[in-house]
């Protein structure tokens, strides 16, 4: 591996630093779910993500009475920004504090912006969460693995922006989902889904069935965490088709996981590869081409990957 793809796709071994990645997560999901409670439902809960920007991760503009606020995450100089289209900015410090903390200097800054200091307390999809106001566990903050974390978070972006050009249908953006912490781009295919069975831990079924009322393709990454105890991608079908489990995924590093129920791919056999984005993009290709085909998507659906400068072809 070279220096470059090195710098680019770097180490982000998940046990190293656990804790600070289980801190980081908490955080999102306070700052997400002010973005939720202020700003008006969008098909599959795509008003409550975050998005990666050129620091981190960010809500964009939320909506707020008389102003607006945007709050991020800078994984580069290791703060919360606030950010209101008053003109008044603020900043919390990440470092080494409790899940109370962050909350409680999360909600004084948006008070400082002219915001809404209200949103729902409780921590959603991790399992028996303590509301973030009575979680007083002091967690440690890594800025090292942070910021490898952000800089592998880039790479990935990239790459699922460009998967995401090829796709004439209805797409998700490249966005970040904090409940399960993961970056993620989901294609549709246009049809009703099946009643989703929910039952995912600290989320009302109602949200779970809402976001898989149509049937969707869907890819990502994640840090690690749970049932994977490392950084990894991941392929899923909802539904499944029948022999999607069998299909044959590139590249051959895939497989897939009976138990969670779709393919994974160690992100480090990404990192390790002669061409990585190259080897990302053929296991997004191949896992959505084993749901559309199984599935019998409409191919219309289906174009040529984006190229800058170039328009579609009518």
């Amino acid at each position: 591996m070279n220096e470059r793809t090195q710098e680019k796709w770097p180490e982000i071994p998940y046990g190293a630093w656990r804790e600070t990645c289980a801190a980081l997560h908490l955080y999102s999901q306070i700052i997400g779910k002010y973005r939720l409670a202020r700003t008006p439902w969008v098909n599959h809960s795509w008003h409550a993500t975050l998005y990666p920007d050129a620091r981190g991760f960010t809500t964009g503009l939320v909506p707020d009475g008389p102003v607006g606020i945007e709050l991020s995450l800078d994984l580069i100089d290791h703060q919360l920004i606030g950010v209101g289209t008053n003109g008044l900015t603020g900043r919390v410090p990440l470092r080494p504090m409790s899940a109370a903390t962050f909350h409680r200097e999360t909600l004084d800054l948006v008070r400082r912006l002219g915001g809404t200091p209200e949103f729902n307390g409780t921590p959603n999809e991790i399992p028996d969460a303590i509301p973030f106001a009575e979680d007083r566990m002091e967690r440690p903050y890594d800025a090292d693995a942070v910021n490898r974390f952000f800089r592998a978070s880039v790479a990935v972006t990239a790459v699922l922006l460009t998967f995401r050009t090829g796709f004439l249908g209805k797409v998700s953006p490249v966005h970040l989902f904090w409940g399960s912490f993961d970056l993620a781009v989901t294609r549709f295919s246009g049809r009703r889904a099946p009643l989703h069975p929910g039952g995912i831990p600290a989320l009302p079924d109602e949200i779970t069935r809402e976001a898989y009322s149509h049937e969707v393709s869907s890819a990502g990454f994640w840090p690690g965490g749970g049932a994977v105890d490392f950084p990894a991608f991941y392929a899923y079908a909802y539904p499944a088709p029948p022999g999607f489990a069998d299909a044959r995924i590139s590249p051959e590093a895939a497989y897939y996981d009976n138990s969670l129920g779709e393919f994974l791919l160690p992100y480090d056999h990404i990192r390790r590869a002669a061409d990585p984005e190259a080897s990302l993009l053929a296991f997004l290709e191949s896992s959505y081409r084993a749901a559309a085909d199984l599935g019998a998507w409409d191919p219309a659906l289906e174009c040529e990957i984006g190229q800058p400068g170039r328009p579609r072809i009518i």
